[in-house]
């Protein structure tokens, strides 16, 4: 019996193809948690990519792939602070480097997807209180302001602020991974 033959090794388009699969959905949200617009969070994906492919010799194999396109996208998002300033959120190097912190973190968790997280994230979003789960949903899904969402729920900033802040206690209280500290 002769054993299987495998077919020729992938190319480096195929390789970088199922890279990018395994990891377009974590930069995306990396990239809406800095950015504000989602037609700028799509751009600074595709320059994002660009950037990747043409420096797909000088990734380092060995290491994770999605730290290395997170930094490209950190350095992009870091770029366009300084030519505009506009249209980000918090976008400083020290928010950034807490952010993959977070982020390498939660790719560390073993038997979790990013999509299993992200219906995860679902279920305790309709778990949340009616008011705090539509300033979640216009602050960071639609990307308004505070003041923005103020008008749209009649309400004033300040109470904008709070809804926020306690509807974001209370998304971390329930997407608390068993083993980790509360």
């Amino acid at each position: 019996m002769t054993p299987p033959k495998h077919g020729p090794h992938p190319s480096a388009s195929e390789v970088f193809e199922i890279l990018v699969r395994q990891n377009g959905d974590m930069l995306t949200a990396f990239l809406r948690s800095l950015v504000k617009r989602s037609d700028l969070v799509d751009d600074l994906f595709q320059e994002t990519m660009l950037i990747a492919w043409r420096r797909l010799d000088d990734y380092d194999r060995s290491r994770p792939f999605g730290p290395w396109l997170r930094g490209i996208a950190g350095n992009l998002v870091l770029a366009h602070r300084r030519q505009s300033g506009r249209d980000l959120l918090n976008c400083d190097p020290a928010i950034l480097e807490g952010l993959e912190k977070c982020i390498r973190n939660f790719e560390s968790t073993p038997a979790d997807s990013f999509r299993d997280r992200l219906q995860q994230l679902r279920l305790c979003m309709d778990k949340l209180p009616e008011r705090m789960r539509d300033v979640i949903d216009l602050g960071y899904g639609r990307g308004m302001l505070v003041r923005e969402i103020a008008i749209a729920v009649d309400a004033g900033a300040e109470a904008v602020k709070k809804r926020i802040q306690r509807a974001r206690q209370l998304l971390m209280d329930c997407l608390q991974l068993p083993g980790e500290a509360p």
